[in-house]
């Protein structure tokens, strides 16, 4: 394996793609999987059963698949870490493998990128094209969809949800589910509206934007009935439109599970 530099450490039945480049200081741990054309650039630590998929980057002081911070969890032999694609792991970013509460595993998905001293917690399941800003973090179980933005010094309450193409601001504390499509601000998150300039960045037309925001300001700032009535209202008043279908039902699934939902009060 001419790839791998002769100062890192590479413990016996650790699976490493012959294309694969190990810099540097490194240790990968015996269980670990090291996918087609990953880079570890130098000194990154690989411990436990970790999986980094094809084309991920990962770069000096970056610690993946490390015991759970969760007391009497630390260490189990079964747990996790699972990550996809293409990802752009920065300095020092920690993600951390799972617990027996969900079955073991911690999941990233493909396409991501994670700058200096971001953190993804025991058990988090992250989507694809998540950006997790300069030292923003997340605790154990947070779910984040696909596309969604976690700001600069942000963190994320354990066992929150991150909606679909959801923008977190700068510096804000997320206590509640955040509605897909949403962009949340303030040291203490509150609910700003929907995160327009994402959605047109990803190649929505001006028509669908202007749809989703009618039904926002319906749902968030109607006047008329209270939040619960104009949920079910507008659950009839948009149905020929899936965006706003899919805000509803992640909303739906929030209260039947009596999670609080991220609002403009």
């Amino acid at each position: 394996m001419t790839n791998i530099h002769p100062s890192a450490v590479v413990e016996d039945g650790a699976q490493i793609a012959a294309t694969a480049k190990i810099g540097p200081l490194c240790w990968i741990s015996s269980k670990a999987k090291i996918g087609e054309n990953v880079q570890l650039l130098g000194q990154v630590t690989v411990m436990g059963d970790t999986t980094i998929g094809e084309g991920t980057i990962v770069f000096p002081g970056a610690v993946l698949g490390a015991g759970p911070q969760d007391h009497g969890n630390e260490f189990q032999e079964e747990a996790k870490l699972i990550i996809g694609k293409r990802n752009i792991i920065r300095e020092n970013v920690t993600m951390q493998a799972g617990t027996p509460k969900e079955h073991f595993t911690t999941t990233v998905g493909d396409d991501g990128m994670f700058m200096v001293n971001s953190h993804v917690a025991h058990d988090c399941v992250v989507g694809n094209n998540v950006i997790m800003t300069n030292n923003a973090v997340i605790g154990g179980h947070v779910r984040i969809g696909d596309g969604a933005i976690i700001g600069g010094n942000s963190a994320v309450h354990q066992f929150v949800r991150i909606g679909r193409k959801a923008m977190i601001g700068g510096m804000t504390g997320v206590d509640r589910d955040v509605v897909p499509f949403g962009i949340v601000a303030n040291d203490r998150g509150k609910l700003r509206g929907l995160n327009v300039i994402g959605l047109k960045r990803s190649g929505l037309d001006e028509a669908t934007v202007k749809s989703i925001t009618k039904a926002y300001m319906y749902i968030f700032k109607g006047k008329e009935d209270n939040f619960d009535t104009r949920i079910e209202k507008a659950k009839e008043k948009f149905k020929d439109n899936s965006m706003v279908m899919e805000q509803l039902s992640f909303i739906e699934e929030a209260l039947q599970g009596r999670r609080k939902v991220m609002t403009s009060d």
